[in-house]
């Protein structure tokens, strides 16, 4: 059959006809996503449900921090303020002393001894629902004029993934004022002054109430589970668990040029409050010293998704985070 190169026009009509059935079928990028932009808020949607909230607004709460934060069209899996420690908020850092300061929770009057403050918050939104955010912070006790400590973090996000999932690439550098500031936890039981529940500061997840049948994963033996708590050495972990009917969890990998890599994690899992908590704990065994005019930085990667992951793909993922060149701060 001669066609001078081209197709016969019932054939044509045909595979006119099928690409026209398949292209309602076939979601354009991004689709059901825009971006939320408030005054000291920004957040990503799908579908009308927020994906991730960046709050920092100083009015709301003392700390800058991420609440909702969930599978892109899932339920959340942070709780922000809870009732029996208000202070917790949902995904966020914070020191607990500096130089014996307290920036962790409130005093008697409401406010820590140790103040948090930022400044110069730039919050990028790319097209593809990606995002970058820059800040500064400056940590003093509430009484002073000078911080101790300056830090300058910056948060990379990426557009989540047709399952839902996306990460957050967290990059935090410290320096030190005039004099050394001496990192410092509550001691964890066994130490002097230590109680079981010590060892906790850094970037902590409060989850949602709602989470059931949560389990911890790690790319290491977790130990004994004591208090409702694990304390352990790993280069990753997952917490997940079950919430609106479906599996879900959040992951956080261990930069392998972290101080004290793998890094030590503190994790409570006590379902008759509900207490899920899981943090990045470097300070865990012993304090740390940052010498005056010296500078620490800190990175972790965090990955939520859909589903629960082995220790294997634990592995996988720090794998690869390790070999990415990491997130530069400036």
């Amino acid at each position: 059959m001669k066609t001078n190169g081209k197709l016969p026009v019932y054939v044509a009509g045909f595979f006119a006809g099928f690409c026209a059935l398949l292209m309602p079928v076939m979601p354009s990028f991004g689709a059901g996503f825009e971006w939320q932009k408030q005054d000291k808020a920004v957040g990503l949607m799908k579908d009308g449900k927020l994906v991730w909230k960046f709050n920092y607004d100083s009015k709301l709460a003392p700390k800058p921090f991420f609440h909702p934060v969930a599978v892109a069209g899932g339920a959340p899996l942070t709780w922000q303020s809870p009732p029996d420690h208000p202070w917790h908020h949902a995904l966020w850092f914070s020191w607990k002393y500096l130089n014996k300061i307290n920036y962790w929770e409130p005093n008697k009057e409401g406010v820590p001894d140790g103040a948090t403050e930022w400044s110069n918050v730039k919050v990028d939104t790319r097209p593809d629902y990606s995002a970058r955010i820059e800040m500064d912070l400056q940590y003093r006790p509430q009484k002073a004029e000078k911080p101790v400590l300056t830090e300058k973090r910056v948060v990379v996000i990426s557009a989540p993934a047709a399952d839902g999932s996306y990460q957050m690439d967290w990059a935090m550098a410290f320096t030190a004022g005039a004099e050394d500031v001496k990192l410092d936890r509550t001691p964890i039981a066994g130490q002097p002054g230590g109680v079981p529940w010590g060892g906790y500061a850094g970037l902590s997840v409060r989850f949602a109430r709602e989470l059931k049948d949560v389990r911890v994963e790690a790319t290491a033996d977790k130990g004994k589970f004591e208090n409702q708590r694990y304390g352990f050495s790993a280069t990753a972990t997952d917490y997940n668990g079950v919430i609106d009917g479906g599996e879900a969890g959040l992951a956080i990998l261990d930069h392998p040029s972290n101080p004290r890599h793998p890094t030590r994690w503190y994790a409570i899992a006590d379902p008759k409050q509900p207490f899920w908590y899981i943090n990045a704990a470097f300070l865990q065994l012993e304090p740390y010293v940052l010498p005056a005019q010296q500078t620490i930085t800190l990175r972790y990667r965090l990955i939520v998704h859909p589903g629960r992951w082995t220790s294997e793909q634990l592995e996988q993922k720090h794998k690869q985070y390790s070999s990415e060149p990491a997130t530069q701060l400036k």
